[in-house]
């Protein structure tokens, strides 16, 4: 089992994979004849800012998309034989703070771009809302299962 931190992904096969999402996005590949996948968990939808001399960084969802997508090409893939699935970006700041950085929304939007932009066969979506998701692939089989956690608090009484 592989317990995916923010910022990190992992392509393969044969291993399990989970992780835990508030506002962080998690992108599922699975490749069905080929049985190989892989899960990216990010926390922003991209850097402003990017020395292209830098490495990819996973933290950012444009580049982890970009290191997955060079993985399964590596593989003899193509993207678009890929079924994804799409989880996170809730929003986890409470209500009564009166501050919104609407990180969980500009996520799912950078998300969804990459999806079309790479031509992923979108299988599974849950998104948005205001819970944590505990988030599992099997990399032996490609199912892929999600958790919902308890709402943030609003602070409202």
């Amino acid at each position: 089992m592989i317990q995916l931190l923010p910022g990190q992904l992992h392509f393969g096969k044969d291993v399990q994979l989970k992780t835990l999402l508030g506002s962080c996005v998690a992108l599922t590949l699975w490749h069905p004849k080929l049985n190989v996948g892989g899960m990216c968990h990010y926390l922003l939808p991209s850097r402003l800012r990017r020395d292209f001399d830098e490495p990819l960084d996973g933290r950012y969802g444009d580049e982890a998309v970009q290191t997955l997508v060079s993985a399964l090409q590596n593989s003899g893939a193509k993207s678009s034989d890929f079924i994804a699935h799409l989880y996170g970006g809730a929003d986890t700041i409470p209500d009564a703070l009166k501050v919104k950085f609407n990180v969980g929304e500009r996520n799912i939007e950078q998300a969804w771009r990459l999806i079309d932009q790479h031509g992923f066969q979108l299988d599974g979506v849950d998104v948005g809302d205001n819970v944590p998701r505990h988030v599992s692939m099997d990399l032996r089989t490609g199912l892929v299962g999600v958790k919902r956690g308890q709402p943030a608090q609003s602070g409202k009484k």
